[in-house]
């Protein structure tokens, strides 16, 4: 896990935008079908917006199983397996719960090879000491040969409850990218 409590360079709130994440989600949906691999993905903070990023392509139903919306502690647990100890001691808005979030998506179907999630506090409200608001966690997860790899990041967006949930989709599509091996250009938005 990696932890990172500052705002995302390259991510300037005028720089976030639908174009920007459905070229990505094009981008990750080409390298998936030249894999024969598919993708799913869990959301909390972000509502849908990443299945919805995935989506807005063309022909996604090849290389897109499923995404699960699940906003409240309850659904975690009922529908991905988030353990209820796990929201108990590091509470939603963490790494550790990012982590059994991309793992219960791809624990839900053996058809999955790649997911992610994203768990935060999009804002305006609900910023508690040391999770601020645009602090979101992210999942990474991989199915290989070995069993499920996994790992996960956090990251500070700026700006309001829409930049923020636009700027962890974008993050997450290029953490996606990044997952499978695909050169993602960081410095660029």
């Amino acid at each position: 896990m990696s932890t990172q409590h500052k705002p995302v360079p390259g991510l300037a709130p005028a720089s976030l935008s639908q174009a920007q994440a459905l070229g990505l989600a094009e981008r990750l949906g080409a390298a998936l079908q030249r894999r024969g691999w598919v993708m799913g993905t869990a959301e909390s903070c972000t509502g849908g917006l990443l299945a919805g990023a995935v989506t807005a392509v063309a022909g996604s139903s090849a290389w897109f199983e499923r995404g699960f919306v699940t906003y409240s502690n309850a659904a975690k647990v009922a529908e991905l397996g988030v353990s209820a100890d796990t929201l108990d001691r590091y509470g939603a808005v963490s790494e550790a719960v990012a982590l059994e979030m991309a793992n219960g998506v791809l624990l839900a179907s053996s058809g999955m090879q790649i997911a992610a999630s994203t768990t935060g506090i999009a804002g305006p409200g609900g910023a508690t000491p040391g999770k601020p608001v645009g602090m979101v966690c992210f999942g990474f997860a991989m199915r290989g040969a070995d069993g499920i790899t996994s790992r996960a990041f956090t990251q500070v967006f700026p700006g309001d409850r829409a930049q923020v949930r636009q700027g962890s989709v974008v993050y997450a599509l290029r953490g996606l990218l990044e997952l499978i091996g695909e050169p993602v250009n960081r410095s660029r938005p």
